[in-house]
């Protein structure tokens, strides 16, 4: 069968006020998994489920460049990041990013996560409430800063965790607030532009092998260095997209309130379930709705001929709650992670298909680990109230979050555990 055409002439206004549901709602009205349609008055398929994902992220099928609006590019991955090249340049340097991710590095960040986290949370116990969202995006700020190899000072901090929190907060927004956006990105990347030409020079000092390091030293496929701007842009891309696990963290919180048994669970110290827990909150909750491409070569699928150019919206949320592929997909249920199956295209949060060869997000690893930290210090290392407050998440908002940001009071630490007797 050809891909159905959607019946309106022009689905943007349709698709921004409902962008988590778009998709999928007329798929499922014109009975296929693809349709076609116009937005801002310019053609597109738009597509979901795993058999979508997987026709999506073959390697070198398409190409991020052209297939987002400018206004959400340049708060995200920006132009000069490895997520707009393609082909080898692209692969040599997902290479290079990817070699920031091993499991010890990884680990590194998490513990420091987890510093951050216990520093803050004594501050808040004296503290009537705090709105956990805003708490969050600067303990990250520091923790990633640190990590890179650029540790900050508490006022610098602060102003840091604001700008890269409005990066990812505005990238669906239009008007005045991604304009503000927009000028808070500026001057990161005038501070991080400053950063790499004084290591280049000498005038300061980081540690060898850290995130910085590496990048800073960098040869793409050329075996140029790269230029100071795009190195810049691939550091912003570590700190904005660890800053963002805030969303994942907030919705850990609301999914432990709102489902008490998994918090039970998890302060009994059971690492796969931590693992299932963290991996149905990337499922269940709402990140970014959709992820498009600009198809590179010719290919065909369901019966419709793809030329280069043809614009590609893959649903992501859909993906996430496809029916075919998820039992009960509006249900909240941890265990379903016990024995998955191939994940690489139907659990698709933050992408699909191999992280060295595709666009998926390089940093998946150090989502997954922090949220599973942080989990278990919500469920085990700390007592808190939830007061009656509105946690409803509006589905017009990219991306989504709670309305009250989740608010919590009475926050106290538990006393660490004391360490076990050593007996000779």
């Amino acid at each position: 069968m050809s891909i159905p055409r959607d019946r309106s002439f022009d689905s943007s206004l349709a698709m921004l006020s409902d962008p988590y549901g778009f998709i999928a709602k007329r798929c499922a009205r014109n009975s296929s998994d693809a349709f076609r349609t116009r937005l801002m008055l310019r053609k597109a398929v738009c597509v979901v489920g795993e058999e979508a994902s997987r026709m999506f992220n073959q390697p070198d099928r398409f190409t991020r460049r052209g297939a987002v609006p400018v206004t959400a590019l340049t708060l995200l991955q920006d132009f000069g990041s490895a997520h707009v090249l393609d082909g080898d340049a692209h692969r040599h340097r997902k290479r290079m990013l990817m070699s920031l991710m091993t499991p010890e590095s990884v680990a590194a960040l998490v513990d420091r996560v987890e510093t951050e986290w216990r520093r803050h949370a004594h501050r808040w116990e004296s503290k009537r409430e705090v709105v956990l969202a805003r708490e969050v995006q600067d303990v990250l700020t520091r923790a990633v800063c640190a990590w890179i190899g650029l540790p900050l000072e508490d006022r610098e901090a602060s102003r840091r965790a604001r700008e890269l929190g409005s990066m990812y907060e505005a990238a669906g927004a239009f008007g005045p607030r991604n304009w503000r956006a927009q000028l808070l990105r500026m001057r990161t990347e005038r501070w991080i532009r400053g950063v790499v030409e004084d290591v280049r020079a000498g005038r300061r000092t980081v540690p060898a092998g850290s995130p910085i390091d590496v990048i800073v030293r960098y040869r793409g496929a050329n075996g140029q260095p790269l230029e100071v701007k795009h190195a810049a842009v691939e550091i912003i891309n570590l700190l904005r997209p660890t800053v963002a696990v805030e969303r994942f963290i907030t919705f850990a919180a609301l999914a432990l309130h709102d489902h008490p048994e998994c918090r039970e669970r998890l302060a009994a110290g059971d690492d796969a379930y931590a693992e299932h827990f963290v991996q149905e909150v990337r499922r269940y909750y709402p990140f970014f709705p959709m992820v498009g491409g600009r198809a590179l070569v010719e290919f065909e699928w369901r019966g419709h001929r793809f030329t280069p150019g043809t614009w590609v919206l893959l649903d992501l949320y859909g993906t996430n709650h496809d029916y075919r592929r998820w039992a009960e997909p509006d249900s909240f249920l941890p265990d379903r992670f016990a024995s998955p199956g191939d994940l690489t295209h139907a659990l698709v949060p933050q992408g699909g298909g191999e992280h060295l060869t595709t666009h998926r997000c390089a940093g998946e690893a150090i989502t997954v680990e922090i949220v599973k930290r942080v989990a278990r210090l919500l469920a085990s290392a700390m007592d808190y109230d939830v007061p009656p407050q509105d946690l409803s998440i509006p589905m017009s908002r990219m991306p989504a979050i709670p309305r009250s940001r989740f608010v919590m009071r009475n926050v106290r630490l538990r006393p660490a555990p004391s360490p076990a007797p050593v007996h000779a």
